[in-house]
């Protein structure tokens, strides 16, 4: 009697194998020790072992992954017996390549219902890989990417821009990567191998923005105790990008009108007339013609600046962009801080997905590298986004609140103002525009 049954086990367990063996999916199995069952030959052929060295060893053994120990799938399913799905890990093949795979994952269970071991099922991912590096190819220029249709637009005439040496006006919002344009616009130019300076308009008050732009003069005003160069004289021969333009003040927006029409400066405290051999880029999320009308920039200023004009359109505009951004944000900052994450949860997909990204790729950016640091295991979870990535505070797409509203979160956040951008929503360049805009900065 007990020799049929035998007959019959091996029987159905070598079909089963001939079934399993059909299936270009890796399949294994485990007992509860964790030492392998069953191995087809899809499993063989990914990890490149053979089936009758891997059967009884511990999987950790063969598959060497990046999670066996913190973070195992299929110990996870065995000890919740719930299923794992579509868990991306990376594992080494017999001759130590890193093989990136998909894995799903579940219990084993016997006729009384008990765990008996697991069984997992994994996908070789290294062909999507590269069809995604070509993808990502395809759509890359310089240090950005998009498919966006107006991004490729203006991918396709900057390089024509780039070699006519004219000013050029970069127009986007906050966080939208125009210095990314301007260094685009200054490497492909005949003065790359010259420095591209950059200067923010609105991040230093008048005299000592003109000292910056201009240089000083030892004795110039009080503190002035040597010659200092400015940003003009150290972009001598390259590029000089002025970021947030309609930010200058009106008395040096005459002086940069001396320099666009003649080239001509005088460094803070000096009678000398020095000569500027710069191209400029200037960059602004103003209208500009609707300062011009409030008075707060010049009109001959604005015809000098616009002579090209570049739009660039935020992410909300461009949402089939965010896969992409996502996928190489990742990337960058597992390399930046050590981490071997391959994925989103689809929880947290789904919410990088819809977020609105008021703060556009820069607030992207920093949600991605904060779930890189906070997350441990191999795969990126909701818990990992901060609270800003579910609210979408529509008043930051407008006008910005109120000088009321901004003063209690001054007072609510004792005047912490990263504290306060990451509460709405917003990156530190709105915030701070916002308090200008109200006396309180």
């Amino acid at each position: 009697m007990q020799l049929p049954e035998i007959q019959v086990m091996r029987t159905d367990l070598q079909h089963l194998q001939t079934i399993l063996d059909s299936v270009s999916d890796g399949v294994f199995t485990v007992d509860n020790d964790m030492c392998i069952t069953l191995f087809n030959r899809g499993a063989e052929n990914i990890t490149g072992v053979p089936r009758e060295k891997a059967l009884g060893q511990p999987c950790c053994e063969i598959f060497r992954t990046n999670a066996c120990f913190n973070n195992c799938p299929l110990r996870q399913a065995i000890a919740s017996c719930k299923s794992i799905n579509n868990r991306e890990v990376t594992i080494l093949d017999q001759n130590n390549r890193e093989i990136p795979i998909s894995v799903n994952a579940a219990v084993l269970l016997n006729l009384e219902g008990e765990a008996i071991g697991g069984v997992e099922t994994f996908r070789d991912l290294s062909q999507l890989r590269a069809l995604s590096g070509e993808f990502r190819k395809k759509f890359s220029f310089q240090d950005m990417i998009s498919r966006n249709h107006k991004m490729q637009q203006l991918f396709d005439i900057i390089p024509d821009v780039a070699e006519s040496d004219v000013t050029v006006l970069l127009q986007g919002e906050s966080g939208t990567g125009k210095e990314l344009f301007a260094r685009a616009l200054h490497n492909l130019s005949a003065r790359k191998d010259a420095s591209l300076v950059v200067i923010n308009c609105g991040a230093l008050p008048e005299q000592l923005l003109e000292a910056e732009f201009f240089g000083v003069r030892k004795g110039a005003y009080t503190g002035a105790a040597m010659d200092r160069l400015g940003r003009l004289a150290s972009a001598e021969g390259g590029t000089l990008f002025l970021d947030e333009i309609g930010d200058l003040p009106l008395s040096l927006q005459v002086k940069l009108l001396r320099v666009l029409e003649n080239r001509e400066y005088q460094p803070l405290g000096s009678d000398e007339t020095k000569v500027a051999n710069v191209r400029f880029i200037t960059a602004t999320h103003h209208d500009l013609a609707e300062l011009v009308e409030q008075k707060r920039f010049r009109r001959d200023l604005l015809y000098r600046l616009n002579i090209v004009t570049l739009k660039i359109p935020p992410l909300n505009e461009r949402q089939e962009d965010i896969p992409l951004l996502l996928d190489i944000s990742l990337e960058r900052f597992c390399k930046k801080h050590g981490k071997r994450i391959h994925s989103f949860s689809p929880d947290a997909l789904e919410l990088l997905l819809t977020h609105q990204y008021i703060g556009n790729v820069r607030e992207l950016i920093n949600i991605v590298e904060r779930a890189v640091i906070l997350c441990r295991g191999t795969q990126i979870e909701h818990r990992h986004l901060p609270p800003s990535a579910e609210k979408n505070d529509s008043r930051a797409a407008t006008a910005g609140i109120s000088a009321a509203e901004l003063k209690q979160l001054l007072q609510r956040f004792s005047g912490k103002r990263s504290q306060i951008a990451h509460h709405l929503g917003i990156d530190r360049t709105t915030l701070w525009r916002w308090l200008k805009k109200h006396n309180l900065g």
